[in-house]
């Protein structure tokens, strides 16, 4: 037996021999046993630095040349045009707080298109000139600017100049031929705030949409299928100095929520866990008198909290989840129809807690899972939360794994559907019978 297993191991001695110097080529005997060497790392971060991933094709863009009427004319002051915005002239955007920082991915998006090393580093999106080279077509209409710049003023005259704008637009794709090749699939269009481009979104209702969620357009104009979910810009600064030697202990409030609860859709829900959570032991809950102490107050309270609730606003979601994340507060959502940013890469439940609508009616309910929490989770949630946030960041210049860079990237995700509706509707002499 000892021979027979001699003699085996003597003829895979000759055959690793004969592999190395076989015509005078060298081989990589490692990679014969890479099943053994290319085991995951246990401490495998939630999105891989750029550094360790291989070089990806980015997405090449072309952006349609609008008037500054349509976009960044609007933070030069109402009204305002002049020639399609360059790198010289695109203005910094405002430290706006409440609603105009919240809607403001349309300018980032912009603005990492026009940054001049565009291009030249391993990033998701490259601009071209060239539109018969591009992937996508961005439309750099500030939707939600004009909405809050025009629309949101309650003046006649100056709602119907949004109106005006909206009409434009979709006159001006209609004509294009890059819009009637593809109808508009390979086209993106920005859309964060729940009512922007209201009157007109169905009229471009094929193109990629960037939004903030699905609460009011119907399944019809704006769905998950065709787009792409932005977070909202966080009001709150985000918390660069919490390393502490034991965070979970310097948090002294155990759930904190600062808001209206007088809402439209979701005010009964938000007045119901008003009743619940004010004044139990370790609990913040001010509700409607939110102006007093401003954002400095309601940062202030994230950051001394372990828990952070964030019940549905007016539509599924609201900004207060992204202020949560950037203060490493535990997001407890109360929403069940809420989608969110980035989630075929991220693992909300990593990082958060959920609750449906009716879990969160029972009395004592929340607290009472909250309080199972043990610290042990609580770290391994708070860690994950400080190694997610840069995710969170809109910011210019643009950085490899900001928001911006984690949208381009959710765009270039739904290329594979955009090009197969493309492509059949090309070769089809019948009308579409999926449809």
């Amino acid at each position: 037996m000892s021979s027979k297993y001699f003699v085996c191991f003597t003829i895979f001695i000759l055959f690793i021999f004969a592999s190395i110097f076989y015509s005078g080529r060298t081989i990589d005997y490692r990679s014969k046993f890479l099943l053994f060497t290319s085991l995951p790392p246990s401490n495998a971060t939630p999105c891989s630095s750029s550094a360790t991933q291989p070089r990806r094709r980015p997405l090449n863009v072309y952006m349609y040349d609008l008037g500054m009427k349509y976009n960044v004319g609007m933070l030069k002051g109402p009204h305002y045009d002049g020639p399609p915005v360059t790198i010289e002239t695109l203005p910094e955007f405002p430290h706006y707080t409440g609603l105009r920082r919240q809607h403001t991915v349309e300018y980032w998006m912009l603005a990492s298109l026009l940054y001049r090393e565009n291009g030249t580093k391993q990033q998701e999106v490259v601009r071209v000139l060239n539109p018969d080279s591009a992937d996508v077509f961005f439309v750099p209409f500030f939707s939600s600017l004009s909405y809050d710049t025009y629309h949101n003023q309650g003046n006649d005259t100056e709602s119907k100049f949004d109106d005006q704008l909206q009409a434009e637009i979709a006159d001006f794709l209609q004509k294009s031929k890059y819009w009637k090749r593809s109808a508009g699939r390979d086209h993106v269009i920005p859309m964060q705030h729940p009512n922007a481009f209201k009157h007109y979104r169905d009229k471009v209702n094929a193109a990629i949409f960037v939004v903030a969620d699905f609460g009011r357009p119907s399944p019809s104009v704006s769905n998950l299928r065709k787009d792409v979910v932005a977070p909202y810009g966080h009001v709150v600064e985000t918390f660069e100095a919490d390393d502490f030697s034991d965070p979970y202990d310097s948090r002294t409030t155990l759930i904190f929520f600062r808001g209206k609860t007088k809402r439209k859709a979701e005010g009964k829900d938000r007045k119901r866990l008003e009743k619940i959570l004010s004044g139990q032991k370790d609990v913040v809950f001010e509700a409607n008198g939110v102006t007093e102490g401003g954002v400095n107050a309601s940062t202030k309270g994230m950051r001394s909290s372990k828990f952070c609730l964030d019940p549905a606003g007016d539509t599924p979601s609201s900004c207060r989840l992204f202020d949560a994340i950037v203060s490493h507060c535990v997001p407890v959502i109360v929403s069940d129809k809420i989608e969110l940013p980035y989630e075929d890469e991220i693992d909300y439940n990593k990082f958060s807690i959920f609750f449906s609508r009716e879990e969160a009616k029972k009395e004592g309910y929340i607290l009472d899972q909250l309080k199972r929490v043990s610290k042990t989770k609580w770290l391994e949630m708070w860690r994950y939360l400080k190694n997610i946030t840069h995710h969170f960041e809109y910011q210019y210049p643009p950085k490899n794994g900001d928001a911006v860079s984690m949208l381009w990237r959710q765009v270039k995700h739904k290329l594979p559907a955009v090009n197969l509706a493309v492509h059949r509707n090309r070769r089809l002499k019948v009308p579409d019978w999926w449809r």
